[in-house]
């Protein structure tokens, strides 16, 4: 009997599998879930460029688009200046876009009742908070060894 594959495996594979989800899902339009995620954190609210790299940075990693490219692609929808925000063809645009993206997280969560939902993003959220707790106070020990050793 073949043992359960652990935690990171799964979240691994579900991240690859949603990020190719998403690129199958728009790359008609030529766009990728960095373009969807810039779009629809400007279909919320004005930003500047850095607010908006600040809110997408734990989402984006290194070797992927950057975010100067993805405003780039987006330029026709987009509004620049002081601040960042969807112009109208912008607005229609992420409403079209936001039709698809809802249909992927329908099939994403398929056979899952909310609660069960809600509980899963609780469990992992615990289980973070418990990794960079201890993460914390290995990097305060870390800090106090070399401060010792300095002395």
């Amino acid at each position: 009997m073949n043992a359960p594959k652990p935690i990171g495996y799964w979240l691994k594979h579900l991240h690859n599998l949603l990020e190719k989800h998403f690129d199958a899902t728009l790359g008609d339009l030529g766009l990728g879930r960095r373009h969807w995620q810039v779009l629809n954190t400007l279909s919320r609210r004005e930003t500047t460029r850095d607010e908006l790299a600040a809110a997408l940075a734990p989402f984006w990693t290194a070797g992927e688009p950057d975010l100067d490219g993805v405003l780039q692609d987006l330029s026709g929808w987009i509004h620049t200046g002081n601040t960042l925000a969807l112009n109208n063809d912008g607005q229609a645009a992420h409403e079209r876009i936001a039709a698809r993206i809802d249909a992927t997280r329908a099939m994403v969560l398929n056979g899952l009742t909310p609660d069960q939902y809600i509980e899963t993003v609780r469990i992992l959220s615990v289980m973070a908070a418990n990794v960079e707790a201890e993460l914390t106070k290995i990097s305060d020990l870390r800090e106090q060894r070399s401060e010792g050793a300095a002395d």
